[in-house]
């Protein structure tokens, strides 16, 4: 009796060693690519050696969680910061007020500061940490 074998061509393609293939040079690609990108080079500008000779006053305008308002420390009302304010301008017109908000004081308040400061046409900046009185 003779066995009758058959020789059956292969239904499927083992992709296996392929993708295994495809995957190393994909993290071949990524690492060569991001090993190559060095960043953008600038020319920053550097300070001068010499101080600025300029002083200018500033001030520092406190608005309390209460809503006071301190001016170098010193309590005040509106109107008395308006005068003091001015008079610190006709002194130094490139006087700066640093306004200083209390992180429980309502923005309504600060922002009442800041329009009066640019009523008033004298510089400001608003402090993020805490400086000064």
């Amino acid at each position: 009796m003779q066995l009758q074998t058959e020789s059956k061509p292969y239904d499927t393609i083992n992709v296996t060693p392929m993708l295994d293939l495809a995957y190393v040079l994909l993290v071949v690609f990524i690492l060569m690519t991001t090993a190559t990108v060095q960043g953008i080079t600038l020319a920053l500008p550097k300070p001068s050696a010499t101080p600025p000779t300029e002083r200018n006053e500033v001030v520092v305008l406190r608005v309390e969680s209460d809503g006071t308002l301190k001016l170098n420390g010193a309590p005040r009302t509106v109107d008395a910061l308006r005068a003091d304010l001015t008079a610190v301008k006709a002194r130094d017109a490139k006087a700066t007020v640093v306004i200083q908000g209390d992180g429980r004081t309502q923005y309504q308040r600060v922002v009442a500061m800041i329009d009066l400061c640019n009523e008033l046409q004298i510089g400001l900046s608003l402090a993020t940490a805490r400086i000064g009185f």
